[in-house]
């Protein structure tokens, strides 16, 4: 009887090493998530989203003050994304 790849038990220096590629990996990935959310492109697409957003409603027959508001929420949701990160991204500058 075979015995299931899946069940086979890793050598503890493979985990070392696997952990090893992580710890360098994860912070560069990170880093690169954060950046960008945070640079001036970034910010001049959630302009440009928000704006089309808007937009969009309008031509779809919604009211102007439904739609000003949906737009705000729809802000307020990017800004709740980008303060979530901003947490993130000062969590791992603190360790």
């Amino acid at each position: 009887m075979s015995q299931n790849p899946k069940h086979e038990r890793m050598d503890p220096k493979e985990i070392a090493e696997i952990m090893e590629s992580v710890s360098e990996k994860i912070p560069t990935l990170i880093k690169g998530v954060l950046d960008s959310f945070f640079s001036p492109e970034a910010a001049a697409n959630i302009g440009k989203a928000v704006a089309v957003f808007r937009k969009s409603l309008i031509e779809g027959g919604i009211p102007e003050s439904e739609a000003q508001e949906m737009t705000r929420e729809y802000l307020q949701t990017l800004t709740k994304w980008s303060n979530i990160m901003r947490e993130a991204r000062n969590s791992a500058r603190d360790e």
